[in-house]
């Protein structure tokens, strides 16, 4: 065990990319996924309990949060989770806490999941898109019917098991222009915790333009700053929105939590079934692969210099224009992987979405200036 404790999270991925659906936004699709040479359709017993005792030593103590992702992790089966939390509870030293996140389309869950997650104190993720109108332009079976009713019913399943959740919803061109209806869709829903991931996708590996699903990005400040003023309104105190919480971290001068808006990255790597470790799991390629968790510690991996290299480029590389922008706290240039525009000067580096981000925070920095200035008094 090591002597400090260290804060990172992994994306682990027992079945890689494999999912039970066909959303047309799916960054996986069309691609070759690393980890199927593995010959398995999930994570071996020995890969699972290899990396369960090397998270729990890089870890150092304290809180241990397993993050289950894919694909759809749900596919890997409840017996393997079980097996998972059983080597959790066999090598976690008795004053960790060990929590588990599970990020699903839902459409798997019943109730015996539903007791297992409430029982084993498990957060889970659901991927929802807004109102049915929405969730089936986009999130399909194989054969292309909707799974707008299937979700509903996973959550309704987290519901009467109590389980914690939350819903990450991709915003794209389909949605990005109905803000409200979405918002208060999830809000009447009974949903306490939101993310709204913005959809951008390049219409190639190395193209600066996005295709026509890609959300605009002043079409997602917008959309940003009208469900802010909401919440504002009427949901503050009732409902977390991550990228509001975010901001209003600024006024306390604390740091972000969300890797995207952090000044350095990299302590978010990627997990594959078969124990290739990447930087990121949206850089899982031949370039990102740092090792394998079979041949190498994770604490190595993670402390090995092309990882931490990646992790200083997100604050190294910053454009010019982004050093002098008045939201850079806020922001830091967001993620590695949508800075593929030029600057108005034309230096390259400019995140896509900057327009976006730099009219919600202006938007919302008043309010954010007023809450700093209150603490600050009471403090």
């Amino acid at each position: 065990m090591s002597s400090e404790s260290r804060e990172f999270q992994v994306f682990v991925k027992p079945v890689g990319a494999r999912c039970n659906l066909r959303c047309s936004y799916c960054y996986y699709s069309g691609h070759s996924h690393p980890g199927r040479e593995s010959g398995g359709q999930r994570m071996s017993d020995k890969v699972l309990e290899r990396y369960i005792r090397q998270h729990i030593q890089a870890a150092g103590g304290g809180e241990l949060f397993f993050s289950w992702h894919g694909g759809e992790p749900a596919l890997a089966g409840i017996e393997f989770y079980r097996r998972a939390v059983a080597l959790e509870k066999k090598y976690a030293p008795p004053e960790c806490r060990m929590v588990n996140g599970i990020q699903t389309n839902a459409t798997l869950l019943d109730d015996e999941w539903g007791r297992f997650l409430s029982e084993e104190g498990f957060y889970v993720g659901v991927s929802l898109d807004g109102p049915e109108r929405f969730h089936d332009s986009s999130r399909l079976r194989a054969y292309g019917r909707g799974t707008f009713a299937d979700v509903m019913r996973g959550v309704e399943i987290l519901r009467r098991h109590r389980v914690p959740h939350e819903v990450l919803c991709v915003v794209s061109n389909n949605n990005v222009h109905a803000p409200l209806e979405v918002y208060r869709f999830l809000r009447d829903l009974g949903i306490e915790f939101v993310t709204f991931l913005p959809l951008v996708e390049r219409k190639s590996r190395n193209s600066s333009e996005v295709t026509a699903r890609s959300a605009g990005a002043a079409a997602f400040g917008r959309f940003l700053a009208e469900i802010f003023d909401e919440w504002i309104a009427n949901d503050i105190g009732k409902i977390k929105v991550q990228i509001f919480e975010e901001a209003l971290r600024t006024a306390f001068g604390q740091e972000h939590t969300l890797c995207i808006f952090k000044p350095v990255c990299g302590a978010v790597p990627a997990v594959e079934m078969n124990g290739d470790f990447y930087s990121c799991d949206h850089f899982v390629d031949g370039e990102h692969l740092i090792g394998n968790i079979m041949n190498r510690s994770l604490e190595s991996l993670l402390d090995d210099p092309r990882q931490k290299a990646f992790g200083e480029a997100k604050k190294t590389t910053l454009p010019r224009y982004c050093l002098d922008c008045e939201v850079l706290d806020m922001c830091n240039g967001e993620c590695l992987r949508n800075r593929f525009i030029s600057a108005p000067d034309g230096e390259p580096g400019l995140n896509y979405l900057c327009d976006g981000y730099r009219y919600f925070f202006n938007h919302c920095r008043p309010f954010i200036n007023e809450v700093a200035r209150l603490w600050r008094k009471g403090s």
